[in-house]
């Protein structure tokens, strides 16, 4: 550094100032120097001070002082408003916290000051991930997998939670490509392949169900959740005995699991077996008390086995629980026609109608409840529906049979 040597016992300042011929001339220089000096020093005061603010911020979020980590960024912040590093550790400590949308909103400033600061765009996705905007979590992990290899251990991470997002969003058929990397990717991993045995289900496409079923029994044995779906699966293919016997599997692997009784049941009931039926709905009421759908086949069974006196409080209650199951307007409605109360009936029956309009039975109780009433065209109407709804069917378990024997 260039030092200027001033003669001994001489003043600085009042040596200056004689060597200008001007004293007003000295004297503003005089001042812009001293002024200089004096903006330098506090800058460096300043520069010192947030630097230690800095590392006292960095040792309490490391200590997990997570509330005295916040005030200290926060006074960081007051020296240097603008610092994205700030920002980004703000962003760590609220999803520390699972306060996520409180997260997302200091990444983003930290994101908009630093789009190129490591890891931040991906804070970013899980917070916005677990505050459930699975969107735009979508959109960032999108984003982030453009920029990474393809094979990468990273790419997996993120195509994974791209499936995982999906599927969170009920988007089943984007999943399905995602979630089968993943499984490949992690093959100890129950959860992904439920995760995809439930993708591939709500799409129709059973064999995945069944083949992602077996990949399933490889690491587990007895899991009802995969016996109930293999169990679906087979019923939407019409093997019925098959998907009642992947049901019992799942009652023995699981007597607990939630629907596994009512699934059971009511594959029971669409079979005639009333009695047996009737004590899975018991079964699954007895783990769900409020099951409106196990109250609602219950109370049908009872109606089955002409056991009216039973199955009215069934139906009552299972309306109260959920007023939107149809099986319990149809089913009230046929104990008001037995009882000769054709207005109530009619109400239920047209409840019935407009929960479930592709309902064949209800339409056919509708159109004899007419015809009793002397509504013949609003009879001929319901006959009608029931026709046509019946040729709908017989040519999807037409083309559902054709499927199979090939």
């Amino acid at each position: 550094m260039l030092r200027v040597a001033f003669p001994a016992g001489e003043n600085a300042p009042e040596m200056l100032l004689n060597r200008y011929a001007s004293p007003g001339i000295a004297r503003a220089v005089l001042l812009a120097v001293i002024l200089a000096i004096a903006v330098a020093g506090s800058h460096g005061q300043e520069a010192g001070a947030a630097d230690r603010q800095r590392q006292t911020a960095i040792s309490l979020e490391q200590e997990g002082k997570n509330a005295e980590a916040e005030v200290a960024w926060r006074a960081f912040l007051k020296v240097q408003p603008a610092n994205p590093e700030a920002f980004a550790h703000l962003g760590l400590l609220e999803a520390r916290q699972e306060h996520y949308t409180e997260a997302v909103a200091f990444y983003r400033k930290a994101l908009a000051l630093n789009p190129t600061m490591p890891g931040l765009r991906l804070n970013l996705g899980l917070a916005l991930f677990k505050a459930g905007e699975l969107k735009q979590a979508i959109q960032t992990f999108d984003l982030l997998l453009k920029s990474q290899p393809l094979n990468s251990a990273e790419a997996l991470r993120l195509k994974t939670l791209i499936g995982m997002a999906h599927y969170g969003l009920g988007d089943y058929a984007a999943a399905i490509p995602y979630l089968k990397e993943a499984t490949v990717g992690d093959p100890q991993n129950l959860p992904f392949r439920l995760d995809l045995a439930h993708s591939c289900l709500r799409t129709k496409q059973y064999p995945c169900v069944l083949d992602v079923y077996h990949e399933i029994l490889q690491l587990n044995a007895e899991s009802a959740e995969a016996d109930m779906l293999a169990g679906e699966a087979l019923d939407e293919m019409n093997d019925h005995p098959g998907a009642t016997q992947q049901f019992r599997a799942a009652v023995k692997a699981n007597p607990q699991e939630p629907n596994v009784h009512f699934g059971l049941g009511y594959l029971l009931w669409t079979q005639g077996q009333y009695e047996e039926a009737a004590q899975e709905f018991q079964a699954e009421l007895a783990n769900v008390p409020n099951h409106a759908q196990a109250l609602a086949y219950l109370a049908d069974a009872n109606i089955k086995m002409n056991h009216p006196d039973v199955a009215l409080p069934l139906i009552q209650k299972a309306i109260r629980v959920n007023p939107r199951v149809e099986l319990a307007h149809l089913d009230l409605g046929v104990l008001f026609v037995n009882e000769g109360r054709r207005d109530d009936a009619l109400r239920e029956l047209q409840v019935a109608a407009k929960l479930s309009p592709n309902d064949v039975n209800v339409h056919w109780r509708l159109g004899r409840l007419y015809k009793a009433m002397g509504r013949s065209d609003e009879a001929n109407a319901e006959f009608q529906k029931t026709s046509n709804l019946t040729k709908a069917n017989d040519s999807v378990s037409s083309k559902i049979d054709n499927a199979r024997a090939q």
